[in-house]
């Protein structure tokens, strides 16, 4: 696999690179997790040499300027935007003290477009993203109104980021019984420590032929490598006698920023270090590479505030995880998921099948449970 080797984006048309490039970092950031002009841009050319064409941000990325950054990077190479998938966000206010400059409202959703566009240099975007659930204004409100951005030319594609599955759905089967432009894909937290997305939206995304676009796949740089343990001696191994210290030369402004990785994470951590070891590659080619080998059409996306840290997390394109490394990795990070996502699994089966195979799908017999629910 390489960045030319394009898949579609979920049920549509438009070929994207199997990474997308997060802009998040771009443009200075008083946090402490942005990088200057110079850097971003570096990052970007690197991206786009190796045949990246999908390139990730949002409206209040370091408060516009991340926009800006490739507004005029574009502008300054003619015929490079019309040769990238260039997708941004809605939803967060720019203006404070405008109640309407913020949400998912038709009035809000044209004035952050126009500023986008603006900021962006560019007449159009690819792939316009609703950031988060607007509670205020009601779904087929924002629907119709994308819909008529797709229909006037200002947008192609649209997809929604960080809403709950009802939603989502409601949203979705809006548009399809009304003759809306539906949704391609949904940006979700995933990574192999945050997996909860698999109880309810990454089964709609499947069933719906959604792509999921996969942001902070590294976990806040967790999952990098850089916060394995030390294991100097046989009694490293060991959580007790391990350091839970992060490693020299992390980023204090980005720890205190993020945090630190908590107990709960470090066997996952440790396990992704493990499989890196037995690769040769690093942790973050690793944990990439996992999530390329989910089921369905899965496009991480992956940032970086140097070029050197775009570099090792492309090396995850050349690697490929064996059945028992997949096994080992899916059981140390396996997510406890909400009601009633457990009952859709064994206990699905089990009452369902009642011992029996259906589709490939076996069950095993509980007599005393069985013996209690025929009782209704």
């Amino acid at each position: 696999m390489a960045l030319d080797h394009y898949v579609t984006l979920g049920r549509s048309g438009l070929r994207v690179s199997p990474f997308a490039l997060g802009a998040m970092t771009f443009g200075e950031d008083p946090g402490g997790a942005g990088c200057s002009v110079e850097e971003s841009e570096r990052i970007l050319t690197a991206y786009l040499e190796r045949g990246g064409n999908f390139v990730d941000t949002a409206n209040f990325y370091t408060n516009g300027h991340s926009e800006r950054i490739l507004g005029d990077y574009f502008a300054a190479r003619p015929g490079h935007r019309d040769r990238v998938v260039l997708a941004s966000k809605f939803f967060t206010n720019m203006f404070p003290g405008d109640p309407n400059a913020g949400g998912a409202g038709r009035r809000a959703i044209l004035a952050q477009l126009h500023e986008t566009l603006r900021r962006l240099r560019t007449d159009h975007l690819d792939l316009y993203w609703l950031h988060n659930w607007d509670r205020n204004t009601p779904i087929e409100e924002t629907m119709r109104t994308l819909d008529d951005l797709v229909r006037a030319g200002k947008v192609r594609y649209l997809g929604f980021s960080n809403t709950p599955a009802w939603l989502t759905a409601q949203a979705q089967t809006t548009a399809l019984l009304r003759g809306w432009t539906p949704l391609v894909a949904l940006q979700v937290e995933y990574s192999l420590l945050a997996r909860t997305v698999e109880g309810e939206l990454a089964p709609f995304a499947r069933d719906q032929g959604l792509a999921l676009v996969p942001w902070s796949p590294l976990k806040n740089g967790f999952l990098s490598g850089k916060y394995r343990r030390a294991a100097t001696s046989p009694a490293a191994s060991d959580s007790s006698a391990a350091s839970d210290s992060p490693a020299v030369g992390i980023d204090s402004a980005r720890t205190a920023y993020v945090g630190l990785p908590t107990p709960a994470q470090r066997p996952v951590i440790d396990a992704v270090a493990q499989v890196a070891d037995e690769c040769g590659t690093s942790s973050a080619a690793v944990a990439l590479a996992w999530l390329h080998a989910r089921t369905g059409a899965v496009v991480p996306i992956i940032g970086a505030r140097r070029v050197a840290q775009l570099t090792d997390n492309l090396a995850s394109l050349t690697l490929t995880l064996d059945a028992d490394q997949l096994r080992r990795l899916d059981e140390i990070s396996a997510p406890v998921l909400g009601y009633p996502a457990a009952m859709h699994g064994a206990l699905r089966a089990m009452l369902q099948f009642a011992g029996t195979t259906v589709d490939g799908e076996p069950s095993t017999v509980y007599p005393p449970l069985l013996a209690n629910s025929v009782r209704y």
